[in-house]
């Protein structure tokens, strides 16, 4: 297990080096627990002024639900219908202005990207992901 490891609390500089340190298109050697990432995810959230989902999927049902458990996990209100769509989806979603759009999808990527926004110079401004679409799914 890597040193940056935790059990429940993270400062924002190592929550953002082990985001950055994951890449599930070419995973790390070391095993980095979906408690780690969660925790990682939650931390820069309370550091942001807001973040935007971006989320790859098979299925329109798939990316919804996994935006669903990403934005109830995040605190953020999602009340948008699931609309019909057929194939693999980009589902977009900007916790600021309640903006909501799929579109279809033709890359090979899968999963969940966060792109923390800040208003101030020292707040937390990046991106990462793609992380699992089902890291915030109740067991």
């Amino acid at each position: 297990m890597s040193d940056l490891s935790i059990s429940s609390t993270l400062s924002v500089h190592d929550a953002h080096q082990l985001l950055k340190s994951f890449d599930c298109v070419n995973p790390r050697s070391e095993d980095l627990s979906l408690k780690d990432l969660q925790i990682a995810l939650l931390t820069l959230t309370d550091h942001a002024d807001f973040h935007i989902f971006g989320v790859c999927a098979d299925s329109v049902e798939k990316g919804y639900e996994a935006l669903t458990q990403y934005a109830q996990a995040m605190g953020d209100r999602f009340h948008h219908p699931c609309p019909e769509h057929n194939g693999p989806v980009y589902i977009k979603f900007n916790t600021k202005t309640n903006f909501f759009h799929i579109d279809s999808y033709d890359g090979t990527y899968r999963g969940v990207l966060v792109s923390y926004q800040s208003a101030y110079e020292d707040g937390v401004n990046d991106l990462y992901g793609h992380f699992p679409l089902d890291l915030f799914a109740n067991p």
